[in-house]
């Protein structure tokens, strides 16, 4: 493609050595490519393509900003050239710190194009010194933050903290989204960065590179850097276009920001599809239901309580319809029934769907799937993926049909291992080399997975992962406390608040707020603070003295248990 005043790029020449120590295998990939699941497209060359078929068709879209594919490539390349002038290079790592925008849309597809990894996974219940040392653990080469965003933000400025980092080139300020601003008003916020000419660099053509990491905790609160290609990335996102009958004319809103996998995923259906993408900003939450209406959007990704919202403001207002949208990818906890029967009422198809960071949405129920499918459970893989489930207790045994195993995973959306990290890679397999998931399923005979259970210990709040392992060893440190366990208390909306349990010392006396307060001060950010709060004489054990938490959710249910509210007010 050229555009006026400048000359076309032109694809890379050199191949630029992978440095990076990756799962990658030849065979698995000769017959990824061979059966489509793997093609030759990076998501910066669809985005190309479709500059070059479409330029004036919209391309993404957020609260501040509408670019058409054209634009957007020239925002992307203006952002790849700036990385290239201050040194990055191919396989170094750009690492994004913002709320939902276009920014961040931007900056990911640019390292597309240039074989950077981008690393978008920084999200905002983190404090400053948590970012600086997931930079310095990922070796970051660039950086891009928005003043005054994180966990500790009035308390902490993040550019004064970065400057010591050895690795780091440079890093880029980008300015807070206008609530006063409307689409196409306000440019592009990069502070100190403009688009001007059309760039000549060559692009990477290789989708075979890492380009994407993102920091996921599991269970442990660790953090272990999921590594995906354009490749692995495209293979889930094409099987849903297909699947879902996407095209030109979808519209992909997502709820879940792009530090989350899930608006990754929203990303990449847009691209392969040659749709447009719309950022759910900050400021739109306020007038969510208004902003899905105006923009159009026909294809919503969030989680369920985004739908239980939307779903209360279409009654409230009286209204038969959702705007245009005509499905919902729901994830990140169970999807109530109630919510897919409402949904089909007003016209649009839930999609109920299962995975992780590891593998992106790979397993998902179907536009032809009954409601009591898509309630109960989760679908059949995408093409490409592979499912098998394993005892709980001997991964490499295999269950029968019917029983209750560990769901296991394998094929062309699965990650390319752990950066930097052997150990747990190693650890995520099984010796027949499937990914477990962590996750407990039961497959029914028509091939669908009902996911029984989560094997691992975390709480899911509206979508957002809360570990328990953080708030015990905070509350642990309280003079007054000799034992602590959190675990979920079920919430309609949100799926699972946290509830914290605790055992006093002897004659010690634990306030409830003092507690909450006592967290605050630890670092416990107000995402992951306590709603319930129950002071107990003992906790249910298992032969192994381990806390039983299940028996403990149990109790709260049958109302053996009554945990008192509580809120933090900080």
């Amino acid at each position: 493609m050229v555009r006026a005043g400048g000359t076309p790029a032109q694809v890379t020449n050199t191949v630029a050595m992978n440095t990076i120590l990756t799962l990658q295998d030849v065979a698995a990939a000769r017959a990824f490519y061979a059966r489509g699941y793997w093609r030759s497209d990076t998501l910066y060359m669809l985005l190309r393509a479709w500059a070059e078929k479409t330029p004036d068709r919209f391309a993404l879209r957020d609260t501040n900003a509408r670019l058409t594919f054209c634009e957007a490539l020239e925002w992307v390349d203006a952002v790849a050239q700036d990385l290239h002038d201050c040194g990055v290079r191919a396989g170094d790592r750009v690492s994004i710190w913002l709320p939902s925008r276009i920014e961040s849309a931007l900056v990911f597809l640019a390292c597309s194009r240039m074989g950077y990894v981008c690393n978008t996974s920084l999200h905002r219940d983190h404090t400053c010194r948590e970012i600086v040392a997931l930079l310095e653990r990922a070796g970051s080469m660039a950086f891009f933050a928005q003043p005054g965003y994180g966990a500790d933000a009035l308390k902490n400025d993040i550019f004064s903290l970065v400057g010591g980092l050895p690795k780091l080139k440079k890093f880029y300020r980008v300015d807070p989204l206008s609530s006063a601003a409307s689409d196409r008003d306000v440019p592009i916020r990069f502070s100190g960065l403009t688009c001007v000419a059309a760039s000549t660099l060559p692009f990477s053509a290789d989708p075979d590179r890492i380009m994407y990491l993102a920091y996921t905790s599991g269970t442990t609160g660790q953090p272990k850097g999921v590594m995906h290609s354009d490749n692995t990335i495209l293979a889930n996102s094409r099987a849903m276009v297909k699947d879902w009958n996407f095209d030109q004319n979808t519209i992909v809103y997502s709820f879940s920001p792009l530090s989350h996998n899930i608006g990754i995923v929203g990303l990449a259906v847009a691209i392969a599809a040659g749709g447009e993408f719309v950022v759910h900003t900050p400021l739109d939450a306020p007038r969510m239901f208004d902003r899905v209406v105006e923009t159009g959007a026909t294809f919503l990704l969030g989680v369920p309580t985004h739908g239980l919202d939307l779903l209360a403001e279409v009654r409230r207002r009286g209204m038969s319809t959702l705007g245009q949208v005509k499905a919902f990818e729901i994830g990140g906890s169970p999807v109530p029934p109630a919510l897919v029967r409402g949904m089909f009422e007003i016209g649009v198809t839930t999609q109920n769907a299962y995975g992780m960071t590891e593998n992106h949405s790979f397993q998902y129920t179907r536009p032809d799937d009954s409601a009591d499918t898509i309630a109960s459970t989760c679908g059949r893989p995408a093409d490409g993926m592979e499912i098998k489930l394993w005892r709980e207790n001997n991964q490499n045994e295999e269950v029968p049909q019917g029983e209750v195993g560990e769901l296991g995973v394998r094929g062309a959306s699965l990650m390319l291992g752990y950066f930097g990290d052997q150990a747990n890679t190693e650890a995520s397999f099984n010796r027949h080399g499937w990914f477990m998931t962590g996750d407990l399923a039961r497959l029914h005979m028509d091939g669908n997975l009902e996911i029984a259970g989560r094997k691992k210990d975390l709480i899911i709040r509206g979508g957002h992962n809360i570990y328990p392992v953080r708030i015990e060893d905070f509350t642990m440190r309280h003079k007054a406390v000799a034992k602590a366990a959190a675990f979920p208390v079920s919430d309609e909306r949100l799926g699972e608040r946290v509830c914290l349990a605790v055992i006093a010392r002897p004659n010690e006396a634990i306030a409830p707020m003092e507690l909450l307060t006592h967290l605050n001060d630890h670092g416990l950010s107000k995402y992951e603070m306590p709603e319930f709060f129950i002071e107990m004489e003992s906790f249910p054990l298992t032969a192994s003295g381990k806390v039983l938490k299940r028996r403990l959710v149990e109790m709260v249910a049958q109302g053996l248990l009554k945990p008192q509210p509580v809120r933090w007010q900080g």
